[in-house]
């Protein structure tokens, strides 16, 4: 039997640029926002703190919830919950986890905001993005890559 499966990201926006990590995402996308399946016991923000100074080496704060999303294919359900992060210190690409050593990760960058189009992510993504999420804390349902 199949489980459910939590991910949680974060999403840092600084001087009109976003964080992303470079992996494999799907065939049509190569970049992510970092984070990762939840441990089990661990808070939603535990996760993202974690999953972020794992990935990229940057201690964050966690800040409102962006949005939930889903990934429900006929083997796979993948509950998605990102949220708005905020830099408060450690050095950029000196991540703790082995993803940089296992070649699941293979680059981080800050990537202007009208950049995010050339990277795989969809019109849709990109305007709400651009637009600040202004339905922050909302379902955006099943997702598809």
């Amino acid at each position: 039997m199949a489980q459910i499966i939590v991910r949680v990201n974060g999403v840092l926006i600084e001087d009109g640029k976003i964080l992303l990590v470079e992996q494999d995402v799907s065939a049509r996308r190569q970049w992510a926002h970092p984070g990762g399946k939840l441990e089990f016991g661990e808070t939603l923000k535990q996760g993202i703190v974690r999953e972020f100074k794992e990935e990229t080496g940057l201690d964050v704060a966690v800040g409102d919830l962006l949005y939930v999303t889903e990934r429900i294919s006929e083997d796979s359900h993948v509950v998605i919950v990102s949220f708005q992060v905020s830099k408060i210190g450690g050095m950029f690409g000196t991540g703790t986890g082995d993803e940089f050593a296992t070649g699941k990760i293979k680059s981080i960058k800050m990537v202007p905001l009208d950049e995010l189009h050339t990277l795989g992510f969809s019109a849709d993504y990109c305007n709400l993005v651009k637009s600040g999420f202004p339905k922050k804390g909302s379902y955006r349902g099943n997702i598809l890559d």
